[in-house]
């Protein structure tokens, strides 16, 4: 799955710049999480540069972006997750909106996923 979302990276980028959508940074992500276990879920806004306490994972928030002639399009974020008592990572990389399992937290009882950006 990693090389999969590493070789469509790779693709983008290969791609000269007019055929790139033209990306605009958020202030902030709507990020929604779940608990595998009891099916409860749980929706927070978290600043760009920020971090939030979700199901006792850390989850910080590196930059999100979406298409800048569509606000509301296809948002993609940078994650971080954690694990708050012991600094295990659970995840780090980007998250696509529309493609969750693409590039997913790999745990066990928790998934975390991208809602959408906020604009200013």
């Amino acid at each position: 799955m990693k090389r999969l979302a590493a070789a469509l990276t790779a693709a983008l980028l290969a791609l000269p710049a007019s055929a790139q959508e033209q990306a605009t940074q958020g202030t902030a992500a709507v990020l929604r999480a779940l608990d595998k276990v009891n099916g409860h879920s749980l929706d927070a806004e978290i600043a760009i540069g920020g971090s939030a306490e979700m199901f006792g994972l850390l989850v910080t928030v590196r930059d999100c972006r979406y298409p800048a002639d569509n606000p509301t399009g296809d948002a993609f974020a940078y994650l971080s997750v954690q694990d708050p008592k012991n600094g295990a990572e659970h995840f780090q990389g980007w998250m696509i909106a529309s493609s969750p399992a693409l590039n997913a937290l790999d745990h066990n009882r928790y998934d975390v996923w991208v809602i959408r950006c906020k604009s200013s």
